[in-house]
């Protein structure tokens, strides 16, 4: 399926000398801060020898859930491999005053310091916004909340499945297939959300500290976030004061927008402008009913009778094999793919092609595969240069960057080399 890759030796990324000291676990704040990896900051993971959780094992939960190939190391889970490349770890039990000023030795070196960690907790550990500032005076502390600290809801812990059910994102498949039983959306999303918005976040507030010197507190709340990913096509006719209609884009809630079947699999498929439902009709053997039925021949009438289109597309797909389909609409750049099922994603053609799913030699977890940066940067690209870290890997070698002596490393408990 792929060649094994090497390591990128060179770091040409739009990040390139700036280090962010990453105080996030799970997933939320960990997609973040590879992605900013991957745009070459320094991402230094900070973790914590006490149990979180992971079996009681310490560091980063992610760590330990899934099943590993034999000889593998345990602290380097599937979940964990995919979103901690471009990392280094650190071990440091943070409520140690040993652990505490080297965390602040490693921050005067920093633009960034990112963490997921509770506020009043970080207060309570004397890592609050004031207390890097006074060290860091143009420090960039990113905070990454459950909920907005104006609310009543701050300081509350907060997971995917909450915010998926605050957010308004679990009610959408109900509205969309009729069954009134809320429903989480199968994948991580509202952590993953939130990791985007909290790259935009670090990223812009990196912007202002080069145009002005002056860093700052960003606060990036889960809730606010991804009500905000929800709504922005689903407040709707809501928008308007006083409303004049119900929540949600009826296209997107239409329970026959879906791929759709064919002889041999099925298509995603998407004619949008008239034209090309006017030629998916004539390719079909149907163009009667795009010329001559009034609840389609216009946008405005096909976006009213938008169901009924839908649930027309799927008699006519089941006619031709996938194949078939895409050899006819494609000449005509309707919107067309191949369905994947996630069994075909490592053979498909278009990611072989671009190298999405890269295969690595791990020293201490042997082969694995590392997804892309899917951003292309012309003068400043994105690269792999570093393995998932074990756990505390560059404990030593961190610290020594931030000028404490082998005496003051040997001291701290738990280091690993």
């Amino acid at each position: 399926m792929s060649q094994r890759k090497e390591l990128e030796t060179e770091n040409r990324g739009p990040l390139k000398g700036v280090r962010i000291v990453d105080l996030t676990a799970v997933v939320f704040g960990a997609y973040a801060t590879q992605i900013l990896g991957d745009m070459g900051a320094d991402v230094i993971k900070v973790e914590a020898p006490s149990p979180t959780g992971g079996g009681g094992q310490g560091g980063d939960i992610m760590r330990w859930p899934g099943h590993l190939p034999e000889g593998a190391s345990a602290d380097l889970g599937p979940i964990f491999m995919t979103i901690n490349r471009n990392k280094r770890s650190v071990l440091l039990d943070l409520a140690s005053a040993d652990g505490r000023a080297a965390l602040l030795k490693i921050v005067e070196t920093a633009d960034v310091i990112a963490s997921n960690i509770r506020y009043a907790a970080m207060k309570k550990l004397g890592l609050s916004y004031e207390d890097i500032k006074a060290v860091k005076p143009d420090i960039i502390f990113v905070h990454a909340a459950g909920y907005g600290s104006d609310g009543p809801y701050a300081g509350l812990p907060a997971y995917d499945d909450l915010i998926q059910a605050g957010s308004g994102a679990a009610d959408l498949l109900g509205r969309m297939d009729g069954d009134p039983k809320p429903r989480y959306i199968p994948t991580i999303m509202a952590d993953k959300v939130s990791g985007l918005f909290m790259v935009q976040a670090v990223t812009a507030a990196l912007f202002h500290k080069e145009r002005t010197g002056e860093g700052q507190f960003v606060e990036v709340p889960m809730l606010e976030a991804v009500t905000s990913f929800v709504l922005a096509e689903h407040f709707y006719d809501q928008v308007y004061d006083p409303p004049t209609g119900g929540w949600t884009y009826g296209r997107i809630t239409n329970p026959d927008r879906r791929p759709y079947k064919t002889l041999d699999g099925h298509i995603g498929l998407l004619p949008y402008s008239d034209k090309q439902w006017q030629q998916f009709f004539e390719v079909a053997g149907k163009p009667g009913v795009y010329t001559d039925d009034p609840r389609f021949n216009t946008y405005r009438a096909r976006t009213q009778n938008i169901r009924e289109l839908y649930a027309m597309i799927e008699e006519l797909t089941e006619t031709k094999t996938t194949d078939e389909w895409l050899a006819l609409l494609k000449p005509l750049s309707i919107p067309v793919v191949k369905m994947n099922r996630l069994d075909d994603l490592k053979d498909d053609p278009h990611l072989q092609a671009v190298g999405f799913f890269g295969r690595y030699e791990h020293p201490h977890a042997g082969g694995y595969f590392a997804l892309k940066p899917p951003v292309r940067f012309s003068a400043s690209p994105s690269s792999i240069r570093r393995h998932p870290p074990r756990l505390g890997e560059q404990t030593a070698e961190v610290l020594r960057e931030a000028g404490m002596s082998e005496a003051e490393i040997a001291r701290l408990a738990g280091i690993k080399e």
